[in-house]
């Protein structure tokens, strides 16, 4: 999955001429956030363009208003001590905690900028749309460029007996344990609907459901499935990547590989060695039962 953020980030990198630029920003933070203020009046289009294409937008709208809220703020003490930012889609505001970055699942300010930023996006490619919180999430995550290794360990406690699509919306509401399982759960199911369908998926569901069809027949007309049978595509995916495969290739199952390899081959070893012991057996007596049965055997002579 690393490697397919790579290559989906090259290839909307490579579309940028097709956007009319990136979302413009307008920065407001009290001065003991100029610091940080001024990080992310650095950063390069690149990432917000990228958001752009990845929801299927190709004018970013208005500028979005970006304000950065200090600890003890109104705005801080409002939100939960494990939210480190949050978007209103529909009035293009975004307001973020620095002090509160990194912050599962955004690493870095840049990513947690890029997250919020591309909830205001989907709500602009979608205006009006009831998109589930899911997929919100998932896809600002996948835009915000924070899927990694640490995921993964998250992706193997994900159990579909209990993890599902249906009703993840309100575990976004519940303790940081639940949310972070919501978060893997809604990221790694968009990843891999952009690695069956390309990277295109998304933003032809959002364009689907802004047409004002309802999510589940937009997501099956977007990509040619019910959303159920891409579901259970899901699982079979990950029980292989995060359940078999790394059973198969871990010390235990080597060290027992070898136990029974070593076992099987003392045991035919021994096969081995009680055949050609019966057969050497069986060669001394039939050398005998011949020794005995010749007349003039020297037992004979001794007798004369």
């Amino acid at each position: 999955m690393v490697a397919f953020l790579l290559a989906l980030a090259v290839g909307v990198a490579g579309a940028r001429q097709e956007t009319a630029g990136a979302p413009r920003l307008l920065i407001e933070a009290p001065d003991e956030l100029a610091a940080a203020a001024a990080e992310l009046e650095r950063l390069p289009p690149a990432r917000l363009e990228s958001a752009m294409r990845l929801v299927g937008l190709e004018e970013p709208g208005p500028p979005i208003r970006l304000l950065l809220a200090a600890e003890g703020s109104p705005a801080a003490r409002a939100a939960p001590a494990w939210v480190a930012g949050y978007a209103f889609g529909d009035e293009g505001v975004v307001v973020l905690f620095p002090a509160r970055t990194p912050a599962y699942p955004d690493g870095s300010l840049e990513e947690l900028l890029g997250h919020e930023v591309a909830h205001v996006l989907i709500t602009r490619a979608a205006p009006g749309a009831a998109v589930p919180r899911w997929f919100h999430e998932g896809v600002a995550t996948v835009a915000g460029g924070s899927w990694g290794l640490a995921d993964r360990t998250r992706m193997v406690r994900l159990d579909p007996e209990r993890d599902r699509l249906a009703g993840l919306d309100v575990r976004f509401a519940g303790g940081p344990a639940e949310v972070e399982r919501a978060y893997a759960l809604s990221a790694a199911f968009v990843l891999s609907l952009l690695q069956r369908h390309g990277r295109e998926a998304a933003a032809a569901v959002l364009d689907e459901a802004a047409r004002g069809l309802p999510f589940e027949d937009a997501f099956a007309r977007a990509t040619g499935e019910p959303l159920a049978a891409a579901e259970a595509a899901f699982w079979r995916r990950h029980d292989l990547l995060y359940r078999w495969l790394p059973l198969l290739t871990s010390s235990v199952t080597l060290w027992l590989a070898i136990t029974l390899l070593a076992l099987w081959a003392g045991r035919r070893r021994r096969a081995r060695g009680a055949k050609l012991m019966r057969r050497w057996e069986d060669e001394e007596r039939r050398a005998a039962e011949a020794a005995i049965a010749r007349p003039g055997t020297a037992f004979e002579d001794r007798v004369h």
